[in-house]
């Protein structure tokens, strides 16, 4: 296929709306995040399932979340220095490769420290894709529309949670903790397929691109303050997620009375809830001003975030209920965040930006996850304790992503929009 213009995409603030092959795009990439996140999600909520067959603890736990996370970050500080040499196309289909062989290692791990080892290959692959994926997005959606391009390609999350983490979770309960990577890794090969077909070769980059040393690509990365605002307000952001979410399948089946099978039933809901809401909050950002969504979304989140870690014992439906709003408004926050987080940079140089930004993210998410595993312990009656103080420190976190957003300032790159 031939590379889409970035001329018809990145047009005058008037031009609103949005073509057929955009979308088409967008669709390609919304399947890659699919799989890259179900990839990244599958092992939270099989924290009961294998914190039992292994006989580990929330800390060795926590290490096989922050493992992929942490790694993520350094391949994605690595990257940054590269990815802005080769078209988009050819280092995404070549990060995705990695990660399908990655995958497909952790379904063979026979034991504890394989898995962790699998874990960490796998981080090295999908930390890139996610930035790649931005970056394209941020590439060929002007900023006008850009929080709903960066919601459509969300709602990758949201199938992850509706139909990844779901099934995932029924086979291994009918098979094996296994079969949910194998089934994952061979559905990968078949989305890699497509996205070679469909995905442009966006490389109108690279003959512009100026190609400086380390230090010079740090410089210009890092010497501006603006881009410093941008990196830690991810990290704020991360941190308010990853402090809490890594347990709440292991605190509502320990401490809630939710069985095992009970559980694709939250992920199932709250992924329906942010499959429907998620673009509508796209289009309030692009409207009302990516900040100030933001803002709003996350002053109102605190509220699910506090019930979310203080849940008794409970039946199904009422944290069915809790669940909806905890994923109606945390995961929520992204889409404006993420344009926010775009619009910050200079188009010449947003792949390394995006690469840095994907480092910086999966490293707050690797910190917080592996936080969250010194915070909460296990009693003698196997319930999780100091959840609560976890909740609290997710919070905190979002104030500070308060504070730090209303910082950002937005680059100008022709295409308008609010703020």
């Amino acid at each position: 296929m031939s590379q889409l213009p970035l001329s018809a995409v990145t047009g005058s603030p008037a031009e609103t709306a949005q073509s057929p092959r955009e979308l088409l795009l967008l669709l390609t990439l919304a399947g890659m995040q699919f799989t890259n996140i179900v990839d990244f999600m599958i092992m939270m909520p099989l924290a009961p399932q294998l914190m039992r067959l292994f006989a580990i603890d929330p800390r060795q736990f926590a290490s096989l979340v922050s493992a992929y996370t942490f790694a993520a970050a350094a391949s994605g500080f690595v990257a940054a220095f590269w990815i802005d040499r080769f078209g988009r196309k050819r280092a995404l289909l070549a990060m995705y490769t990695g990660f399908v062989v990655a995958t497909a290692l952790c379904g063979f791990a026979t034991g504890y420290w394989l898995l962790l080892a699998a874990r960490i290959v796998a981080g090295i692959f999908g930390g890139v894709i996610g930035a790649l994926i931005l970056t394209i997005v941020a590439d060929v959606v002007p900023y006008v529309r850009r929080a709903r391009g960066t919601a459509l390609v969300a709602a990758g999350w949201s199938l992850a949670a509706v139909m990844g983490v779901p099934l995932g979770l029924w086979f291994a309960a009918h098979y094996s903790w296994r079969m949910p990577f194998l089934v994952l890794a061979a559905l990968s090969v078949v989305v890699g397929v497509v996205a070679w077909r469909l995905v442009p070769a966006l490389d109108a980059h690279v003959a512009g691109n100026v190609r400086r040393n380390p230090v010079a690509q740090l410089r210009a990365i890092f010497g501006v303050p603006n881009h410093l605002r941008a990196f830690a307000f991810v990290i704020a952001l991360m941190t308010s997620v990853f402090l809490i979410i890594p347990f709440i399948a292991a605190y509502n089946v320990a401490n809630v009375g939710l069985l095992e099978t009970e559980l694709p039933y939250i992920y199932f809901a709250g992924g329906l809830t942010t499959l429907f809401t998620a673009p509508l909050i796209g289009r309030l950002a692009d409207r009302y001003g990516k900040k100030r969504v933001f803002i709003t979304l996350a002053f109102t989140s605190i509220v699910p975030i506090v019930v979310m870690t203080h849940l008794p014992r409970l039946s199904l439906a009422p944290v069915i209920a809790v669940t909806i709003l905890f994923f109606l408004l945390v995961p929520g926050r992204f889409g404006p965040a993420m344009a926010l987080i775009t619009g910050s940079v200079a188009p010449r140089l947003r792949g390394s930006f995006m690469s840095f930004n994907g480092a910086v993210q999966q490293l707050g998410a690797g910190a917080a996850s592996f936080a969250a595993g010194l915070i909460i312990g296990r009693a003698a009656d196997g319930s999780l304790t100091h959840y609560d103080w976890a909740g609290w420190g997710a919070v905190a976190a979002t104030l500070v992503a308060v504070v730090l957003a209303r910082g950002i300032q937005v680059v100008p790159d022709g295409s308008g929009g609010p703020e």
